[in-house]
């Protein structure tokens, strides 16, 4: 999981100020950008719209729709992206495509990348199933996984070397072909995954994922993550 890795291409600036322009809109007479020069600081904001939309279960999570963040995450398995790409509303994503991006997996057959840079394995150590069953994940068992990805890719660059498609050869590779992928999300889709993909009983490399995009929430809108860390973090709740 060393590898795993979360940043930000951009983000929208004074993402509270927004949401606070669109919760004041709701009830404003006027056209709210006209007294843009009187609204609160970014801070105060934050402090507002926790108040009067998030705190005491209130639940009124439309306006933080607006503000919205691009991430690139990186080399993580394919079964990740799989689970946070069934989170559609409010996110966008643009996934590294098996297709078009299999040099990779030729470099990884002939030696010229690590083969744990294309494919993801787990740690060794001890873990549990669905049912709670308690098992080892010895180096010698790890060892032969790894060695049974260098032959998949192997076969791989046998199948593009004999003339065969790119979409035809990879449905060879192990599935956990490692992928990077760029997503847009604002902070209501944001905590939605934080829901869901980082609570107890989540897939370990997804809680991994919600790990490392939190210090950028925490970073862009500090009073929601705050809200959001006292009220909800790894609770399981339903998502907003």
């Amino acid at each position: 999981m060393e590898r795993f890795r979360v940043e930000v291409i951009a983000k929208t600036p004074n993402p509270q100020q927004v949401v606070y322009a669109a919760m004041h809109q709701d009830y404003s007479e006027e056209l709210v950008v006209a007294d843009r020069a009187n609204w609160p600081a970014e801070a105060k904001c934050g402090e507002i719209i926790v108040k009067r939309l998030l705190a005491g279960d209130r639940g009124h999570f439309g306006p933080l729709e607006h503000p919205q963040i691009t991430l690139n995450c990186g080399y993580f398995p394919h079964s990740v992206m799989q689970q946070v790409r069934t989170h559609r509303v409010g996110i966008s994503f643009d996934v590294q495509s098996n297709r078009y991006t299999g040099q990779r997996i030729v470099d990884a057959a002939q030696g010229n990348r690590d083969i744990e840079e294309v494919f993801y394995l787990r740690p060794v150590g001890e873990y549990t199933d669905r049912q709670g069953k308690r098992y080892d994940y010895t180096p010698e068992q790890r060892q032969r996984d790894m060695q049974w990805c260098l032959e998949a890719a192997k076969r791989y660059q046998q199948l593009i070397t004999e003339g065969t498609s790119e979409e035809h050869a990879r449905g060879i590779i192990p599935f956990d072909v490692r992928q990077h992928w760029v997503m847009s999300l604002n902070p209501r889709s944001l905590m939605h995954i934080l829901d869901m993909r980082w609570k107890s009983d989540a897939q370990l490399e997804a809680q991994k994922l919600c790990e490392l995009i939190w210090p950028h929430f925490q970073e862009w809108m500090p009073d929601v993550a705050a809200w959001y860390e006292k009220s909800r973090i790894k609770k399981a709740r339903l998502a907003p």
